[in-house]
């Protein structure tokens, strides 16, 4: 795992990468189980042994990754409007590919979950993404089958229509993008739909507040077998404090922490313990 780019690559104060550094250490002395060992549900020890330390590549990745080439060579700016921290800016789209996008390690392991619960379910999926950005992190949850249903909410307008340029690109036709502040968006979309979720990945407003209010809307569209990805678990103490309180949710039966992400599960005969894992 490469920590120093994770740690130093967003202009972050130095409070804030001496807690990312302390983080990362307390993580390494208290995870364990890096083969799924001591896990007693048979299908959680299958995320662990046959997903998470998968090496296997697929083809559609090369064509993301070669989208991601592109977003950081881009010499083109955008108008940014920040819904989380209130804050509105020109920004480099190169800058925000190197410094706000998944590295590709990551948003692949979220390719191979939703690819295991597309088998798994043997039906389309219902998927949603908190914070959209560029798009690509997107495309990598569309395209393990493209009769999955994917709606990804984003705050910025300019984001959004360079990620729908993406999608174009990739050919991806199964991504519907909402546009607006997400405490408002998500709170409408949650209240309107009927059927279940069967995955969500928040990559949006990474605050205590914003974080569990959107958890709050999303309760509601779980099922036993959905799974919530949480993004970015170790970022400051009130992400990390947000974690310890989902997971301990009477909701929430089993829970992974992965250092970079948090994993939430609702199945009721899964044992009530958080695994913290090195992957």
């Amino acid at each position: 795992m490469q920590i120093i780019p994770y740690l130093c690559g967003r202009n972050m104060r130095i409070g804030q990468v001496l807690y990312r550094c302390w983080a990362f250490l307390r993580h390494q002395l208290t995870a364990w189980n890096t083969g799924g060992e001591g896990i007693h549900s048979p299908y959680l020890f299958y995320l662990v042994r046959m997903l998470f330390y998968d090496r296997h590549s697929f083809y559609c990745w090369s064509d993301i990754e070669s989208c991601r080439r592109q977003m950081l060579q881009s010499e083109r700016t955008v108008e940014v409007e920040d819904f989380g921290t209130g804050r509105s800016g020109t920004r480099r789209v190169a800058t925000i590919a190197a410094r706000s996008v998944k590295p590709a390690q990551q948003a692949q392991l979220l390719f191979r979950l939703v690819q295991f619960l597309s088998h798994d379910k043997g039906e389309p999926l219902h998927i949603l993404e908190l914070g959209t950005c560029l798009g690509l992190t997107t495309a990598y949850l569309a395209l393990p089958d493209k009769r999955n249903n994917v709606v990804t909410f984003e705050g910025s307008g300019a984001l959004l229509a360079i990620a729908r340029q993406n999608w174009q690109a990739l050919g991806i036709r199964n991504i519907e993008g909402v546009e607006g502040d997400i405490g408002d968006t998500l709170s409408i979309y949650a209240r309107a739909r009927k059927d279940k979720v069967d995955f969500v990945f928040m990559d949006a407003n990474h605050t205590y507040e914003a974080t569990l209010r959107y958890y709050e809307y999303l309760c509601p569209l779980m099922h036993a077998k959905s799974i919530v990805v949480v993004d970015d678990i170790h970022a400051d103490a009130g992400m990390y404090r947000t974690w310890r309180q989902l997971c301990a949710r009477e909701e929430v039966t089993s829970s992974m922490d992965l250092y970079h992400y948090g994993l939430l599960f609702f199945d009721s005969h899964y044992l009530k313990r958080n695994y913290i894992l090195r992957v």
